[in-house]
């Protein structure tokens, strides 16, 4: 099983280096059923390894250019904060078990599961539709809807510090359509604010009493920076329009799996 995990974690990488996102939303998931991960400790897990393998794959789009620096700031401030309030004080704090239906307890670690494979159903939706908007934002000067962005980056970054996932599904749609941002600078630009929310969000667990596996998580992280290194090299030659809404239907049956999954277990 650790191999398929690391199999996975090359996918991973590569969805990160060749669409700015999707990715992320698969780390969880392999952490849990393939390593057998705790799903909580597999969420703060998530956020290093999305935040490191991000933050090497952003390095390349710094050379391009393709960074709006502005724009970073702006999204990334207000999530960046969410997700370490989040993680340090809100996942803490939720009850173990969560809650109870029909005299099934709902653990802490279940409900992460069951709303982290509803957020990968609505990522797959954003994924296999057209992105129509994104065609028409190849040139232009950048338009800043402030309170949009703030609200969405804060969002954005308490999602990121409940279930471990970058967000990019989430940020680049709000790259493009509240800032203006052509595709490949929002995902660039993506790619830096998934970086810094996450690694900071990751701080916010080293105050608990979690023991971290560190030889773990740098083997995994290198694993995917393999997988975005040959995913940013695969971009430039494979279009986004072709590869998105493939990787949004293998997201959307791996949700619906854990859902079923999930749910089959309380029976």
């Amino acid at each position: 099983m650790e191999i398929l995990g690391y199999i996975g974690a090359v996918l991973m990488g590569l969805s990160l280096g060749l669409i700015g996102g999707g990715g992320s939303i698969l780390t969880v998931p392999i952490l849990v059923y393939l390593f057998s991960v705790d799903a909580v400790l597999a969420t703060a897990y998530s956020l290093f390894i999305v935040g490191f393998t991000s933050l090497i794959g952003s390095f390349s789009h710094m050379r391009m250019g393709n960074i709006h620096w502005k724009t970073a700031l702006v999204f990334g401030l207000p999530s960046i904060l969410a997700v370490f309030l989040t993680r340090a004080y809100l996942v803490p704090a939720l009850p173990d078990p969560l809650f109870n239906i029909g005299g099934a307890a709902i653990s802490k670690s279940l409900g992460l599961l069951i709303f982290f494979a509803l957020l990968m159903v609505a990522a797959a939706y954003s994924m296999i539709k057209k992105q129509k908007e994104a065609d028409d934002t190849n040139a232009g000067e950048v338009k800043f809807n402030y309170p949009l962005i703030l609200v969405e980056g804060a969002v954005v970054g308490t999602i990121t510090g409940l279930v471990g996932a970058g967000g990019g599904f989430l940020i680049i749609p709000a790259l493009v359509l509240l800032a203006k941002l052509p595709m490949k600078q929002a995902v660039g630009t993506s790619l830096i604010i998934i970086a810094a929310k996450s690694l900071i969000g990751f701080t916010g667990d080293l105050k608990g009493n979690e023991v971290i596996d560190w030889n773990f998580l740098l083997v995994f992280s290198a694993i995917a920076i393999v997988g975005i290194i040959v995913g940013s090299i695969l971009s430039k030659r494979i279009p986004n329009e072709k590869l998105k809404p493939a990787f949004g239907w293998f997201v959307l049956v791996m949700g619906l799996y854990i859902i079923g999954r999930e749910l089959s277990s309380m029976s």
